[in-house]
């Protein structure tokens, strides 16, 4: 095998670890989809905090804000 041959191989093997480790995973929201589906699963009722009051927001958008917080992102 002469050292092009290997070079290229190898480049091609690098190449492909690279692709398949930083590839687009999809993502999935897995939290409640909705304040009753919220309350359903914790067991608790939404509660919007102070400051999300103070900056005038509604429950709904309060919720959504929360659920973004804590999951990252959210597909509702």
């Amino acid at each position: 095998m002469d050292k092009d041959s290997f070079i290229k191989k190898l480049d091609d093997m690098i190449s492909s670890i690279f692709s398949s480790s930083f590839k687009e995973k999809e993502e999935t929201y897995e939290g409640p989809r909705s304040i009753q589906e919220y309350t359903q699963s914790t067991g608790k009722r939404f509660r919007v905090t102070k400051d999300q009051k103070e900056r005038g927001l509604s429950r709904e958008e309060a919720f959504k804000e929360s659920m973004i917080s804590s999951y990252g992102f959210v597909d509702f």
